[in-house]
């Protein structure tokens, strides 16, 4: 085992200057789970892999992405859907961990990037004074493994909870396990939303709440806070309410609020008075709007909308516009066949205006009670000296 993968908490990643990227800067991939448990969508799962390729494809144009797979055989049940669909297989790199589920975002590495400090010369390139040869800072990149326990709620998630030490020791990067008094916290990163700047949201029926899918029992609203500091150096802190009727996670933020830039966010908004999300939603747009950034400035708020209810087997399903995912290439926008589908992609492509803004289908997809950002996770480039 390398040894950078057997860093303790002494001193933890936000105390030497790591913190969380914001996802649109630089990655230099992408990381997300093959599916395999049919357990996720029962009587929908062959369509599944085919909605995965096509994330895959869109993915592959700007960066590398990394497929966790359980095995040999599952790895070539994936290499020949993703070659049927035209991906671009020397873009792609194959891990092979065992796996409980493949919603990469809650269990998979959750990374962090810091300035190392180690200077190196720029070669074949001058400085401004006296054609001296300039130096610039080598990016460090580390991963946070917090534990994971299937969102308080299933017992199969010990493979999963394994995930982010295997990545560590694969990729050769430094590991720091997230504790508070030597307890490890539970956390999933679809459950946090940051700006890279220092802001980070989240919600208090997911991370707060004693009574249902507790994660910490024992951890107060100052302790998560102190965590969110010392591990992903987020300094400031904004709590919404609740999450959006059907969501299984109990309250996760990413399927309700996003930063589409360092000061803006989108926050999902129900206009029927007479549906569930409709209060929970305005709730948290009142939140937002008295709310400011790490700077002390407000943030801009933009409403964004909800699709119809999308119920299947008689269950409400966690549709939302706000599961993006936003890649090197594109903008990944969940899709559910609705009129709202079309003023979604065009309010985000008004608002993230350096990549395109693409639709993916996901009315099988979200019978999972996921979509595209539950199924991904970003890991920040750590630029190469320059020759």
């Amino acid at each position: 085992m390398s040894q950078k993968t057997e860093r303790s908490a002494d001193k933890t990643p936000g105390s030497m200057g790591f913190r969380m990227p914001a996802e649109w800067e630089s990655h230099e991939a992408t990381w997300i789970g093959w599916p395999h448990n049919r357990t996720d969508w029962p009587g929908k799962f062959s369509t599944i892999p085919w909605v995965y390729a096509e994330i895959v494809r869109k993915l592959t144009l700007g960066e590398i992405v990394r497929i966790i797979v359980d095995s040999k055989t599952h790895e070539a049940q994936a290499r020949r859907v993703l070659s049927w669909s035209g991906v671009d297989l020397a873009r792609v790199e194959f891990f092979r961990f065992p796996t409980n589920r493949g919603w990469t975002r809650d269990f998979g590495p959750i990374f962090v990037k810091r300035d190392s400090g180690q200077k190196s010369e720029v070669r074949g390139q001058t400085s401004e004074v006296g054609g001296q040869r300039s130096e610039v800072r080598s990016p460090e990149i580390a991963i946070v493994r917090f534990r994971f326990n299937a969102w308080a709620k299933y017992e199969d998630w010990k493979r999963d909870n394994r995930v982010a030490k295997r990545a560590a020791r694969a990729i050769d990067v430094r590991l720091f396990r997230a504790q508070l008094e030597k307890t490890d916290v539970v956390l999933e990163g679809g459950a946090i939303e940051v700006n890279g700047r220092g802001t980070l949201i989240a919600t208090e029926e997911c991370l707060l709440d004693k009574n249902m899918q507790t994660r910490n029992p024992d951890i107060s609203r100052e302790d998560i806070e102190t965590v969110f500091r010392e591990y992903l150096g987020a300094t400031n802190v904004l709590w919404l309410g609740r999450g959006i009727e059907g969501d299984d996670t109990h309250g996760h933020v990413d399927d309700l609020c996003r930063f589409v830039n360092t000061t803006t966010v989108v926050i999902c908004r129900e206009e029927n008075a007479a549906d569930y999300n409709h209060a929970v939603l305005e709730e948290n747009l009142d939140r937002l709007r008295s709310m400011t950034l790490e700077n002390g400035s407000r943030l801009d708020v933009v409403p964004l909308p909800m699709p119809a209810p999308l119920m299947f087997r008689g269950q409400r399903l966690p549709a939302s516009y706000a599961n993006f995912y936003i890649g090197n290439s594109a903008v990944l926008v969940p899709t559910f066949n609705d009129p709202n589908d079309r003023v979604a992609l065009g309010l985000l492509s008004e608002l993230i205006t350096d990549r395109p803004v693409v639709g993916i289908h996901a009315v099988d997809l979200v019978w999972g009670l996921g979509t595209l950002h539950c199924l991904t996770q970003q890991q920040p480039r750590a630029e190469p000296e320059t020759e």
